[in-house]
């Protein structure tokens, strides 16, 4: 049902947007969370997706009604994250649920062991998944169901909700939000969107629900942290540490004892950049770029001190992020030997990628507001549609 490249596109926009989920050890990135953080231009890629989806959904289950998307999210469930016997629509509140579509975006086995998720009745009762599969069902009792721990990776799913009920209709509530944040926008030039990070707290990992604060970690960090990246304030940051303040800095990157010259516009950015250098990394040969001696400076002892501050506000448990984060096995394109002339270069792609998304965005969201309704549309080139 999905291609590996919409697989891929989908994980880059969840690694580098996720916040701390509704479970112990689940991560979750969802449609409005996007747009609050200055990143709306990401839904573009979900959008025929959701279309594929619920037209299958309508056609497998002999829907006589369009149905409705409720809700869509990404979801990832780390090392420890499960959950027992339930169906989807098991609260007053959730009774809306229709129908569910769970897509797998990465796969049983090679990029996390563990969580399987059961049906109680019927068949098959489980399966293993590889990336793109979809399993679609009703939400009610009659599709009781469970996903296992996971005990290594992380396994990372699209899921949709459907409702036959127009009032639960999440393309108008996203669309309301949409048009307050860029209505302004929509005469304008597109200019490079930068991310915005949400109240620190979103970000702040704890395997003790507890005691968040003594053994916890930013996922910010730690997902940069296990690819082998360090991050470096150039302001003194050795006293009077605020994670929340931290989150807002500009920063740069640091690799062993080379720092990249470039400053990122805060923690958001510079994982956004290092998310799409991971998704695209086999696109940048090494031969093709040199760097400029200038753009890589080497690492001085008090420049490594200033690495070293934030860590203490950033991370509580050094093993943690590694243990959560850490992939299964390392995929093909985290093999190719690092260059900041390749990282440079993904640097200029990757905004180059964010305009062309926020271009069709613009151009996209005046067709939704008089419809009502998330769509993709065929635009005119020369509208400056893509």
């Amino acid at each position: 049902m999905l291609s590996k490249e919409e697989c891929e596109e989908l994980e880059l926009i969840h690694k580098s947007c996720s916040t701390v989920g509704y479970r112990p050890n689940v991560f979750s990135t969802t449609l409005s969370h996007l747009i609050a953080t200055n990143s709306s231009h990401f839904i573009i890629p979900f959008v025929p997706i959701r279309e594929r989806l619920k037209e299958k959904v309508e056609e497998f289950f002999g829907c006589e009604f369009e149905l409705v998307i409720e809700f869509t999210g990404l979801i990832s469930w780390a090392r420890g994250a499960s959950i027992g016997w339930h169906c989807d629509d098991n609260r007053p509140y959730l009774k809306q649920r229709h129908f569910t579509a769970v897509c797998y975006l990465n796969s049983y086995g090679k990029d996390f062991q563990g969580g399987l998720f059961r049906f109680q009745d019927g068949e098959p009762k489980t399966f293993a998944p590889s990336a793109g599969d979809v399993a679609m069902y009703t939400a009610d009792s009659r599709n009781v169901h469970s996903v296992d721990e996971v005990t290594h990776g992380e396994r990372l799913t699209l899921t949709l909700w459907f409702s036959r009920d127009s009032s639960h209709d999440e393309d108008a509530k996203l669309i309301s939000i949409l048009s307050q944040k860029l209505l302004h926008s929509l005469d304008k030039v597109p200019q490079l969107c930068l991310p915005l990070p949400a109240s620190s707290n979103m970000y702040w990992f704890s395997p003790n629900q507890a005691s968040p604060d003594e053994l916890g970690c930013n996922i910010c960090w730690a997902r940069m942290n296990v690819l082998g990246y360090d991050i470096y304030y150039s302001q003194n940051t050795s006293s009077a540490l605020d994670c929340s303040e931290l989150l807002l800095e500009p920063m740069q990157l640091a690799r062993g004892d080379e720092l990249f010259h470039q400053p990122f516009a805060n923690i958001l950015h510079a994982l956004q950049v290092v998310q799409f250098f991971r998704w695209k990394a086999s696109e940048f040969p090494t031969s093709k770029f040199e760097t400029e001696a200038s753009k890589v400076l080497h690492l001085s002892q008090s420049q490594k001190e200033k690495i070293s501050n934030p860590k203490s506000v950033f991370v509580k448990n050094n093993q943690l992020a590694e243990t959560v984060f850490h992939p299964v096995i390392i995929n093909e394109k985290e093999q190719h030997s690092f260059s900041w002339a390749n990282f440079s270069a993904a640097v200029t792609a990757w905004e180059d990628y964010i305009r062309k998304l926020h271009k069709q965005l613009l151009n996209s969201l005046p067709h939704w507001r008089t419809h009502q309704s998330i769509f993709s549309c065929l635009l005119d080139e020369s509208l400056g549609g893509t």
